[in-house]
């Protein structure tokens, strides 16, 4: 029921998001997660509070997952000051620490070493925490990617890589980038344990990520996981998404992650369809409410540039 919740939480504030830029309410770039919400309900139920997350820019679900407020994610997607990032960071580079999300990265791949960073300080700190580390399927082919991994075996740092593979780079395919397809396996070239997801059904994601937190709080190092998913828009608002036939859509839509979850609470009996209804109804006025919140909320102030750029609040080098 907690998957489902969250699950369909995500669906509806991607479903209004995307509404919302075509009204130009939301600007910049805007990459969905409709499609992949498994990816990140299964890894949250499975870690625990004082983990951190990291991913690169299809970032708005995540966050969600991990009980940031809606209204601060939308607020922020507007640029506006109560976002979570003081409308600095926009629909890329949100970051909310209080529930441990370091952020969604820009650079392709850039993230990948700084999961290890991140890491590297909670095994530093002796926390017991650990990192999970998402990334898209392009990013596999980043040299960062590569010496990260190295040093985190070497190191037996406490990090879960993620890839998600929703088949595509932006609008090129895996076969066509790659003469590895079954992405797992190069985590294999570091003795690192690896393994393929079904990331359409939750419970699957869940139970991997459980395998690879344990190992990595008993300081058995990193895990690399292959989410084996699928996104149903195109890689950002901006994209038709040409390059792949109706078909293969329908095809994914007819495994739905959230539709499996659904179908498993009703075979057992845990909700009807009516009180599944009512959530949905319920998180629909929460969007609603998200949008009204940043509509209504101000932009930041021209001097809001100048602030948290630097730790040290009176650095001497920032002139206006």
């Amino acid at each position: 029921m907690k998957w489902f919740e969250s699950m369909m939480l995500m669906r509806r504030f991607e479903e209004k998001a995307g509404q919302l830029y075509g009204q130009q309410k939301i600007k910049g770039f805007c990459h969905l997660y409709i499609g992949q919400e498994a990816c990140v309900a299964g890894a949250v139920s499975a870690l625990r509070e004082g983990d951190k997350y990291i991913t690169a820019y299809r970032d708005h679900a995540h966050p969600l997952g991990l009980g940031s407020s809606p209204n601060a994610i939308m607020a922020e997607l507007f640029a506006k000051q109560t976002g979570c990032s003081k409308g600095k960071g926009g629909s890329m580079h949100m970051f909310d620490k209080e529930v441990g999300f370091m952020g969604g990265h820009g650079i392709v791949g850039g993230q990948v070493p700084m999961g290890a960073g991140i890491a590297f300080a909670e095994k530093y700190n002796k926390t017991g925490n650990l990192c999970i580390c998402y990334m898209g399927d392009g990013a596999v082919r980043q040299g960062a990617l590569h010496e990260a991994f190295n040093m985190a075996m070497l190191w037996k740092l406490p990090v879960i890589f993620v890839v998600e593979n929703n088949g595509y780079a932006m609008g090129t395919s895996v076969q066509r980038t790659s003469n590895v397809t079954e992405l797992y396996t190069i985590g294999e070239a570091y003795d690192m344990p690896s393994e393929p997801v079904d990331a359409m059904h939750v419970e699957e994601v869940h139970n991997a990520v459980a395998r690879a937190a344990e190992r990595a709080r008993a300081g058995e190092g990193p895990s690399f996981l292959e989410f084996k998913t699928y996104r149903y828009k195109g890689h950002s608002m901006s994209d038709p998404a040409k390059y792949r036939t109706k078909e293969e859509v329908e095809e994914y839509r007819m495994r739905d992650s959230i539709e499996n979850v659904r179908l498993t609470i009703l075979e057992q009996g845990m909700a009807s369809e009516d009180e599944l209804n009512a959530i949905d109804e319920k998180i629909k006025g929460i969007v609603m409410e998200s949008v009204e919140f940043a509509e209504n909320s101000p932009y930041p102030p021209a001097e809001e540039l100048y602030r948290d750029v630097y730790v040290q609040e009176d650095y001497p080098f920032i002139r206006e």
